[in-house]
């Protein structure tokens, strides 16, 4: 039975989102930390408010890290640089609260066994040139375009925090159209919203929405809908490490596990299994085998092999799922060490996955996005079919 036409919206933030914040913060730490010891255990938490970023966690490396500089360097680096933003690097304080993992823990770990229990999700669909739902990618180049305006100068009244939504129709599993856009973002307190709203619209949303999706008769733009939007980021929100996890996946398309993935080293199953999901799914799809699919792995504390593997196609497939699982568990590597291994997890490449998604990044580090077991999938599945 055909589905009716229908709605499905996803959101995005910038970079100066307080939650985003702290997860560049947390990743960045892990990156600092991997760059000196690979083999470092890192599950590395931030907070920030007004005026202060605290760090906490359990961390055990060979080496010292200065994580106030991190902190500072990070803060920076995202753009709030002056002190009349309510936020900014040179004045905030930095606390610290770290400790060595728990021996509990490293004990199953360092056996090769995960490092938790949990489940994993990972999804390709075929709408996009990246295998990745329309509207969760459409709101990641909102935001980016939100940043780079900002950071070139072009609108230079912007401020680092905000927001973008994408609400788009749908004919099944097609996109045809978008239906609503809203962005937030924060600014000076002189700039009218008439100025923005136009600018917004000229700079930010036309340059980045396909012109096949954006009928400007029938879409409607919300702009900074409350009329005003200059107390941001940790002023005017609190921040937490891995409190955007549908921003950082498929935006509500598909499944997650709950598990969120900055700060942690690839000894976390609840990232490093995620990667995995998303590359088997992409490779699946990639190969035709499917033009959706779904990916679950899931794991028990201590043991390295996932105690099941599900395989999702909502109908696509051309071979049954049940028959993609077994392959899927023949063709990929899926302990902890043959993921961290495969995808070459133990470098210090986070930090950038820690802002617009960990999925769908064309980018040499992104290595779960690669598609080079096509060929394999194929012929197993000719041969299993």
């Amino acid at each position: 039975m055909a589905r009716a036409p229908y709605l499905f919206t996803s959101e995005s933030v910038t970079e100066g989102h307080p939650d985003k914040l702290c997860d560049q913060v947390s990743d960045g730490i892990l990156d600092a930390i991997l760059s000196q010891d690979p083999m470092a255990r890192v599950a590395c938490e931030t907070l920030t408010t007004t005026g202060i970023v605290i760090v906490a966690g359990e961390i055990t490396a060979r080496h010292n890290t200065q994580y106030e500089d991190i902190v500072r360097e990070t803060v920076k680096e995202i753009g709030y640089t002056d002190a009349s933003f309510g936020f900014d690097y040179k004045t905030c304080s930095v606390l610290t609260a770290v400790h060595s993992q728990s021996p509990d823990i490293s004990m199953g770990v360092d056996t090769g066994g995960a490092g938790d229990q949990g489940l994993m999700f990972g999804m390709a669909v075929n709408e996009s040139e990246e295998l990745m739902p329309m509207p969760i990618l459409l709101a990641h180049r909102l935001t980016r375009q939100l940043s780079n305006v900002r950071k070139t100068g072009l609108l230079p009244y912007l401020r680092p925090d905000g927001k973008a939504q994408v609400s788009l129709r749908y004919d099944g599993f097609k996109p045809v159209g978008v239906e609503t856009i809203v962005v937030s973002t924060q600014h000076a307190p002189e700039v009218t919203q008439e100025e923005i709203r136009r600018d917004i619209i000229e700079k930010v949303i036309r340059p980045v929405i396909p012109k096949n999706l954006l009928d400007e008769k029938t879409v409607t733009f919300h702009i900074n809908p409350t009329g005003r939007f200059v107390t941001g980021g940790p002023m005017g929100d609190a921040g937490l490490t891995g409190r955007k996890i549908i921003v950082d996946t498929y935006g509500g398309w598909g499944r997650h596990g709950g598990g969120a993935f900055s700060g942690k080293d690839p000894t976390k199953v609840d990232r490093s299994a995620c990667y995995m999901a998303r590359y088997i799914a992409k490779n699946i799809v990639g190969a035709g085998l499917a033009s959706r699919c779904e990916v679950q792995l899931a794991y028990a504390i201590g043991v390295a092999d996932p105690v099941s593997i599900h395989v999702e196609t909502q109908g696509t497939s051309t071979i049954p799922d049940d028959r993609i699982a077994e392959i899927v568990a023949e063709i990929f590597p899926l302990t902890p060490k043959g993921i961290i291994d495969h995808l070459k997890l133990r470098r210090p490449i986070y930090k950038k996955t820690a802002s617009y998604g960990h999925f769908g990044r064309l980018e040499e580090d992104f290595t779960w996005e690669k598609l080079d077991q096509v060929d394999n999938l194929r012929r197993e599945a000719a041969r299993k079919g």
